[in-house]
């Protein structure tokens, strides 16, 4: 269970190809992130779908360190 996922930003137009999940890694595919947030596995995380395509997502929550593509 992930409470701060990263987006590596590495796709086409900035998007995420992969994530990086503290003390697990920094090339986590897209799609086995999006298939452990499906289970359940990332409870603080769901699935966005824009223009067909899935994306991971922080819930909704007024603390903007929690975003996916948050500036560090």
């Amino acid at each position: 269970m992930a409470n701060n996922i990263k987006g590596n930003q590495d796709g086409l137009k900035g998007g995420n190809k992969t994530y990086t999940i503290p003390g697990r890694g920094s090339n986590i595919p897209k799609a086995i992130l999006i298939k452990e947030v499906k289970k359940g596995k990332h409870p603080n995380h769901t699935i966005a779908i824009r223009n067909g395509i899935e994306y991971v997502r922080a819930k909704p929550n007024k603390n903007l360190n929690d975003n996916v593509n948050k500036n560090c």
